[in-house]
C-alpha cells in the first residue's frame, strides 16, 4: 500500500504504524509485528493514534500451516491491539481478508478507499470460523450483506460496508482523512479511552445490574478528575 504523505509519515517514524499483508497466511511473525507496536504504543506517553494499514486478502490454500496455538496468539495480539491507551485508525485499501480483515475490525476508527472489499476468507471449501466472524456480527447491524460473507464468503464492497458502519468513512483523499480524523480522536486522554472502548465491547454481552456498577465507577472517576482539575 502506497503511504500518505504528512501524518502518517511522522508516525511512520515513530513507530506507530503497523502494517499488514492479509494475502500471506498467519505466522508468528505477524504476531510479534502486532506485540511489538502495541509494547512501543504503550511506551509512549503522548497521545498519537496508532495507524495500521491493511490490504490483501489470502488465497487458496493457505490454512495448511496453522495451529490453533498460533491462531490463539493471534487473537490475543489482536485483543491487546483493540485495548490499547490510545486511538487506532485503519487505513484499508483493495481486498481485505484473512489477517488484513482481522486487524481491521480491531480498530477504532477505519477508512476505506473506493477499492475496498472485506472478505471472510475461504479454504477447503468452508468460511474461516476466526474471530473476525464474531466482530462482525456484534456490530449490531447482522444484514444480509454479513451473513453472505460469513456463510459463502462473498465480499462486502466498500458501499455496503459504509452503509453497515464496518469502516467510517470511504474516500480517495486517505491523506486528509487521516490528518482530520487524528485531530478529532485526541481529545480523549490515555486510560479514559481505553475505558470508554471496554464499556462498549462489553455492553452487548453484559446484563444492565452488572453494567451499572461498572459505569457508574467511570463516571466517578470522570468526576474526580475534573474536581482536581478544577482545584488546581
Amino acid at each position: 500500500m502506497n503511504s500518505p504523505l504528512g501524518i502518517e509519515a511522522q508516525l511512520a517514524a515513530e513507530g506507530l504504524v503497523l502494517q499488514i499483508d492479509g494475502s500471506k497466511p498467519l505466522s508468528a511473525e505477524a504476531v510479534a509485528a502486532v506485540t511489538a507496536v502495541c509494547d512501543r504504543a504503550e511506551d509512549r506517553a503522548d497521545q498519537a493514534p496508532l495507524i495500521v494499514q491493511v490490504s490483501g486478502a489470502p488465497t487458496e490454500p493457505w490454512t495448511e500451516e496453522l495451529t490453533v496455538s498460533l491462531v490463539s496468539k493471534w487473537e490475543r495480539a489482536l485483543r491487546r491491539l483493540e485495548r490499547l491507551p490510545r486511538p487506532t485508525i485503519a487505513i484499508a485499501e483493495g481486498d481485505c481478508g484473512g489477517i488484513a480483515l482481522d486487524a481491521l475490525l480491531a480498530t477504532d476508527y477505519r477508512i476505506a478507499t473506493g477499492s475496498v472489499r472485506l472478505t471472510v476468507s475461504v479454504d477447503n471449501g468452508a468460511t474461516w470460523p476466526g474471530m473476525a466472524v464474531y466482530r462482525l456480527a456484534n456490530h449490531g447491524v447482522f444484514a444480509a450483506a454479513i451473513r453472505r460473507a460469513v456463510l459463502f464468503g462473498t465480499p462486502i464492497e466498500a458501499a455496503d460496508a459504509l452503509s453497515m458502519h464496518l469502516v467510517d468513512e470511504v474516500t480517495e483523499d486517505v491523506a486528509d482523512s487521516l490528518t482530520r480524523t487524528a485531530e478529532r480522536t485526541g481529545a480523549v486522554q490515555g486510560s479514559e479511552l481505553a475505558i470508554r472502548r471496554q464499556l462498549m465491547l462489553d455492553a452487548t454481552t453484559t446484563g444492565f445490574e452488572e453494567a451499572l456498577g461498572v459505569h457508574l465507577a467511570a463516571c466517578d472517576r470522570t468526576l474526580r478528575r475534573a474536581a482536581s482539575a478544577a482545584a488546581a
